[in-house]
C-alpha cells in the first residue's frame, strides 16, 4: 500500500460487496472502477461524490479531492462491521449516510461485541477518524497494529466473534470468518492494489512469507562455538535483506539453541511458516582450514523438506557458500530477489579471513548485552579485524554502534568515546557509502551521542531502504519516536520489529512501558505479562507491573503483589539493581512493604551507582524513623554528587539526584536549582517519553520536599495532561504526594478519574 500510495492510487470503493473469499480461502478486493491514479486528473472533482455512501470517508463524502487516507477510513468501516455486524453510520439513503459520516461518531464496537478488546477499538477508531491527518497515515502502521492484536488475541485465548446479527451482509459471508485471521488477510488482499503499479512493486509486509533461521549446532571443538552463531547472524543478516521474506531476529532465534522443541512447535511459538536448521563443523587444524555445513529448509505446518544440501568447503570460501545458502532459500520458498539484493547476498565483506575471524568473535561479546566487560572486548575484536583489514568496512560500522553503545549506557560517558564512534562511521561511509549497516550506525551516533533525532531518522531511513526487515533498525526508529513524542507511530514500529522478534522479552517490555505512558493500561498489562513468560527470572517487568497497577487503578494489593513475584522469582538484591525510579516502587504503596528486608540490603546491589545507594538509605531511613541516619546518607550522597556535577555538568541524572539530596537536607534553593537544572537539561521537548516527563516529576518531588505545595501541583496538573508514567489514581495513594492530600488544587486534581 505504501508503494501504492506513493504513485496516486486509490480504489475509493473499499466496501464488503467488493471483498470476496475464494475456495481455497483467499481473501482478494474486486471492482476497480472506481480506482484512479496521479496524473489522471484530479482523484476527485469538487463538489462530487464517487463510491458507496456507507463506507465513503468525509472527505470524499464532501466531494473533496481525496488520497489513500479514504481507503484507510473505508476499511475502518469495514473492520467495524466485522467485529460488529452493524455499519458505524446509519441513514435511510445515500444523503442520510453523508450526514452521519460528517456530523456523527460511531457506536463503541463493544456496544455490539462485548468480546471486543480497548486495542481493537483504538484501531477502528483511528482508522475512522474523521480529519484526515489524525487517521492512520499507511496501512503498513494499521497492518502491524491488526497482526499484533491478532498474536495478543491468540495468546489471550479470548474469542472475537460479535453476537448481533448483521445489517448490511457481504455477498460472500466475510463475516462467518475468524475476525482477527480475516482482518489481516484483508489487508493483504488490500495491499494487492500495489500490483497495479507495475513491475517494481514489492509484496507488502502482512504477504511476506515468514522464516526462521535457527542456531547452526556446533559438531565441531567447543571453540568454534562462535562460529556457528556467527554463521547463523551472516545467514539472517543476508535473508532480512530479501524484500518478499520476514525473518525472525537472531535474538529471538537464538533461544531456541540447543532446544528440546519441536519445530511445529517453534514454528507457532514463531509465527513462521518455515524453518531453516542446520549443522556445522569447522576443522583448522591442519594445513588447509575446512568447514562442512549441512542445511535443510522445512514446512512447518507438514514436516516437508523443501531443500536440503551438504556443503563442504575450504574456509576460504565462506562468503560464497553464506551466499549460496541465502539464494537457495529464496529459491525453494520461490521468493523472488530483485538485482540489488543478489548483489547484496554475493557481496564480500572482507577479502581477509583471519580479519573476519576476529569481526565474529567481536560479534559474539556486542551481542551478550550491556557489561562494560563485553562491550570493552568487543572493541578490541573489532579493532583486530580492522588492523588485518583497514578497509573493511562493516567492522568499522560495527566498531562504530559499539563505542556509541558504550557511551550511550554509561560505561564510558566522554566525549573522546563519542568522536570514536563518529569516526568509524566515517570512515565505514568513506568506504562503502551504500553500506546500510554504516548508515545504521551514523544513526545511532547521533541519536546516543547528541539525541539529535532528525539527523538520526534520516540515517535509520537510508539503512531501511535496503534491510526493510531488520527488527533492531525498526524499533532504533521507534525509540526515536518515542522521545519525539510520537507514540502511535512508535508503536507501529515497535510492534512491526516485535513481529519479526516475538521472543523478545525486552521489546515485550518496552511496549508495556509505552502504554503505561499512554495511559492504554489493557496493553500495558498483556506485554508485561507476555514479557514475564519470556523472561520469568528478570526482575524488571515486575517493577514495571506494580507501576502499572499504582498507576492504573491505585490498588497496593496488586502492586504488593507483583512485587512479591518479582522478589521470588529474581531475589531481592537483582530486584534493587534497576536504576531509580523504578526501585522506589518498594515505597510508592502504603503499608512500608519489604522495608525490614530492604533495611539489611548492602550496596553491592548498586554496583557503582554509590550515590544511589545512599539515596536509598536515605529516604528508607527516613520511613523508619531514623532520621541521624537519614541525614548522615544524604550528607553521603551529597559529597558524591557534587563532585560528578562539577566533573560532568551536563549530565542530568546527576543534578536529579543532588536536587532530591539538597532537599533532605533542607537546602531549598538548592535543591529547587538542581532539580530545574535537571529539566533545563532535558526537557519534555527533548525527550517526551519517560525521561522528560520523569524529571517533572522529580522536580514536583523536590517541591513537596521543601514545602512548595502550589508549585508541586503545577508539575503535576501537567503530567496527568500529556503521556506519563504518573496518573490521578497513583496520585492518591503515592505516600510521596501524602503533604498534598488537603491541598484544595490538589483535592480538584485528584477527583477526575
Amino acid at each position: 500500500m505504501t508503494a501504492a500510495a506513493e504513485k496516486g492510487i486509490v480504489h475509493r470503493d473499499i466496501k464488503s460487496d467488493n471483498i470476496i473469499l475464494t475456495p481455497k480461502m483467499q481473501v482478494k478486493i474486486m471492482d476497480f472502477g472506481l480506482a484512479k491514479f496521479k496524473g489522471a486528473g484530479k482523484l476527485t472533482q469538487t463538489g462530487s461524490t464517487v463510491g458507496t455512501a456507507a463506507y465513503m470517508s468525509p472527505e470524499q463524502a464532501s466531494g473533496e479531492e481525496v488520497d489513500h487516507r479514504a481507503d484507510i477510513f473505508s476499511f475502518g468501516v469495514v473492520l467495524y462491521e466485522l467485529l460488529t455486524s452493524h455499519l458505524p453510520f446509519r441513514g435511510e439513503h445515500p444523503s442520510g449516510y453523508i450526514y452521519s459520516i460528517l456530523n456523527e461518531e460511531p457506536e463503541p464496537v463493544a456496544r455490539f461485541n462485548d468480546k471486543t478488546t480497548p486495542e481493537l477499538q483504538r484501531i477502528v477508531s483511528k482508522a475512522l477518524a474523521k480529519d484526515r491527518d489524525e487517521r492512520y497515515q499507511h496501512i503498513a502502521d494499521l497492518a502491524a497494529d491488526l497482526r499484533h492484536e491478532r498474536r495478543n488475541l491468540e495468546y489471550a485465548k479470548s474469542s472475537t466473534q460479535p453476537k448481533a446479527e448483521a445489517v448490511h451482509k457481504p455477498k460472500k459471508k466475510i463475516l462467518k470468518v475468524l475476525v482477527p485471521a480475516l482482518a489481516a488477510a484483508l489487508i493483504t488482499a488490500y495491499l494487492l492494489i500495489s500490483k497495479f503499479i507495475g513491475p517494481d512493486s514489492k509484496e507488502s509486509d502482512s504477504s511476506r512469507t515468514m522464516l526462521a533461521v535457527l542456531p547452526f549446532e556446533n559438531l565441531g571443538s567447543p571453540d568454534e562455538e562462535y562460529f556457528a552463531d556467527g554463521i547463523t547472524e551472516e545467514i539472517i543478516t543476508s535473508l532480512a535483506k530479501v524484500s518478499g521474506l520476514g525473518v525472525i531476529s537472531r535474538t529471538s532465534a537464538i533461544k531456541y539453541k540447543k532446544t528440546n522443541k519441536s519445530l511445529k512447535e517453534i514454528g507457532k511459538e514463531l509465527g513462521v511458516d518455515y524453518i531453516l536448521e542446520s549443522t556445522t563443523r569447522s576443522d583448522k587444524s591442519g594445513g588447509t582450514s575446512r568447514v562442512r555445513i549441512n542445511c535443510q529448509l522445512i514446512r512447518v505446518k507438514d514436516d516437508t523438506h523443501l531443500w536440503a544440501e551438504t556443503y563442504d568447503r575450504v574456509f576460504e570460501q565462506i562468503f560464497e557458500l553464506q551466499s549460496d545458502i541465502a539464494e537457495k532459500v529464496t529459491q525453494a520458498l520461490d521468493v523472488t530477489l530483485l538485482e540489488p539484493e543478489r548483489q547484496s547476498l554475493s557481496a564480500k565483506p572482507t577479502e581477509n579471513l583471519a580479519a573476519y575471524d576476529y569481526f565474529l568473535k567481536a560479534n559474539e561479546y556486542a551481542n551478550r548485552g550491556y557489561s562494560e566487560k563485553d562491550e570493552r572486548i568487543a572493541i578490541e575484536m573489532y579493532q583486530k579485524a580492522l588492523e588485518l583489514d583497514s578497509n573493511f568496512a562493516l567492522a568499522y560500522a560495527s566498531l562504530s554502534i559499539a563505542h556509541a553503545k558504550s557511551y550511550w549506557f554509561f560505561n564510558d560517558r566522554t566525549e573522546e568515546r563519542l568522536n570514536k564512534s563518529r569516526l568509524a562511521a566515517d570512515k565505514a561511509l568513506q568506504l562503502k557509502p551504500d553500506l546500510p549497516e554504516a548508515h545504521l550506525a551514523l544513526g545511532y551516533y547521533y541519536y546516543w551521542g547528541h539525541l539529535d533525532y532528525e539527523r538520526a531518522l534520516h540515517e535509520f531511513g537510508i539503512a531501511q531502504k535496503s534491510q526493510p526487515n531488520n527488527s533492531d533498525l525498526l524499533a532504533a526508529i521507534g525509540w526515536v519516536q518515542r522521545r519525539q513524542g510520537k507514540l502511535d507511530e512508535a508503536l507501529a514500529n515497535i510492534k512491526r520489529s516485535f513481529e519479526l522478534d516475538p521472543r523478545s522479552h525486552t521489546t515485550a517490555f518496552e511496549l508495556g512501558g509505552t502504554y503505561i505512558a499512554l495511559r492504554h493500561y489493557p496493553e500495558a498489562e498483556r506485554y508485561l505479562n507476555l514479557s514475564i513468560s519470556l523472561a520469568p527470572d528478570w526482575s524488571v517487568p515486575y517493577g514495571q507491573k506494580a507501576l502499572l497497577y499504582l498507576n492504573w487503578e491505585g490498588d497496593a494489593e496488586k502492586v504488593r503483589k507483583a512485587l512479591r513475584e518479582g522478589v521470588e522469582r529474581a531475589g531481592l538484591a537483582e530486584f534493587m539493581s534497576f536504576p531509580p525510579p523504578g526501585r522506589r516502587i518498594f515505597f510508592r504503596i502504603p503499608g512500608g512493604f519489604y522495608l525490614n528486608e530492604l533495611d539489611g540490603l548492602s550496596a553491592e546491589p548498586f554496583g557503582s551507582d554509590t550515590s544511589g545507594y545512599f539515596l536509598f538509605k536515605a529516604e528508607l531511613s527516613g520511613l523508619l524513623g531514623r532520621p541521624e541516619l537519614k541525614a548522615a546518607c544524604y550528607d553521603s550522597a551529597r559529597r558524591i554528587l557534587e563532585d560528578k556535577v562539577k566533573t560532568q555538568p551536563l549530565e542530568f541524572q546527576f543534578h536529579r539526584e543532588l536536587g532530591v539530596t539538597y532537599a533532605g537536607l533542607g537546602r531549598k534553593e538548592e535543591a529547587i536549582r538542581e532539580g530545574k537544572k535537571a529539566v533545563e537539561l532535558r526537557p519534555v521537548t527533548k525527550d517526551a517519553y519517560n525521561v522528560g516527563s520523569g524529571l517533572l516529576g522529580n522536580l514536583a518531588r523536590i517541591y513537596v520536599m521543601v514545602g512548595e505545595y502550589d508549585a508541586a501541583i503545577d508539575q503535576l496538573e501537567y503530567l496527568v495532561s500529556i503521556p506519563s508514567w504518573i496518573s490521578v489514581p497513583s496520585l492518591r495513594v503515592d505516600p510521596t504526594w501524602a503533604p498534598l492530600r488537603n491541598h484544595p488544587r490538589f483535592k480538584k486534581l485528584v477527583a477526575g478519574k
